[in-house]
């Protein structure tokens, strides 16, 4: 009998794909921006939110959605201010997130370091039915504003300025990508983990802008991209009893590597070939080179 015929197992790809699809279309804004890191930012942000969960006994989920919008949000005011730059923003998110998620969660006497391992790495064989409602609703949400409002957020993601002038609502658009960003993770943080979420975010749209130019033609490389990497990392966990979140930012990796390295080689072929191809003359060799007296 397979072991994708066990129901934890189905949920646990179920719940995989669903991050796999969402993560990349939101985390293609991010690299627009060149904000590729800010999904670790509200990741250790999110940890306070499940700190504070597991203190006061109530969903995780629920209280990390919050606690990481509430951040994700401060951060966009304070960057659009300009009272603080965006590096200084991002690492008290980075340290003060991380610090107090732990120190909430240890101040709980029902939670071990167990528990904590599995929100901060992920644990997709853990996921309960009304678990997979939460992320399948949730997912939805991101891939509806993300899918949408492309032309504006793009807009927006592109140049400030011009989508000012041009009369869209910048700072509600915003805001909402930064809200967008704390769920996405938080759907993200069953799967593949708080600390790892931002891999998915970005490394399957730089594998899909080394084959595309255009925005939406990325982002839809993008999604394919994260539920292949998702998949397979999840299949690959089953089988062989790894880690799943680890094993599915691997198997994102080694896609960007096999892709680029599969670049390379057709770039040295097609310079090696073309010019006997086209009935030119190969470049001299040093060794055809003959010196005269």
């Amino acid at each position: 009998m397979s072991i994708f015929a066990y129901d934890f197992m189905q949920r646990a790809v179920l719940g995989a794909l669903i991050t796999g699809l969402s993560a990349p279309a939101l985390g293609i804004y991010l690299v627009q921006r060149r904000l590729a890191l800010i999904g670790d930012g509200i990741g250790h942000i999110a940890l306070t939110g499940v700190g504070l969960g597991l203190l006061t006994g109530h969903a995780p989920v629920l209280t990390a959605i919050v606690v990481a919008a509430l951040g994700a949000v401060a951060v966009e005011l304070i960057r659009q201010r300009g009272r603080a730059s965006g590096d200084i923003a991002l690492a008290l998110m980075f340290y003060g997130g991380i610090s107090g998620g732990v120190f909430l969660a240890t101040l709980s006497t029902h939670t071990t370091s167990a528990n904590l391992m599995t929100y901060l790495f992920g644990s997709p064989l853990t996921t309960s039915r009304a678990d997979l409602v939460v992320m399948a609703v949730l997912g939805g949400l991101v891939l509806a504003v993300t899918l949408l409002l492309r032309p504006w957020l793009f807009a927006v993601c592109h140049d400030e300025e011009y989508a000012r002038v041009a009369g869209l609502p910048v700072r509600a658009l915003n805001l909402l990508l930064a809200v967008t960003t704390a769920v996405t993770v938080t759907v993200a943080m069953r799967a593949v983990g708080l600390l790892l979420v931002s891999a998915l975010m970005v490394v399957p749209v730089a594998a899909a802008q080394l084959v595309t130019r255009g925005f939406r033609s990325t982002m839809h490389l993008a999604m394919v991209f994260g539920l292949l990497a998702a998949g397979v990392g999840i299949g690959i966990s089953g089988l062989y009893d790894t880690a799943p979140g680890a094993t599915v930012v691997l198997v994102a990796i080694a896609l960007f590597a096999l892709i680029a390295f599969g670049l390379v080689v057709i770039r040295a072929w097609r310079t090696q070939w073309r010019p006997r191809r086209n009935g030119e003359a190969a470049a001299a060799e040093p060794s055809d080179v003959v010196l005269t007296p």
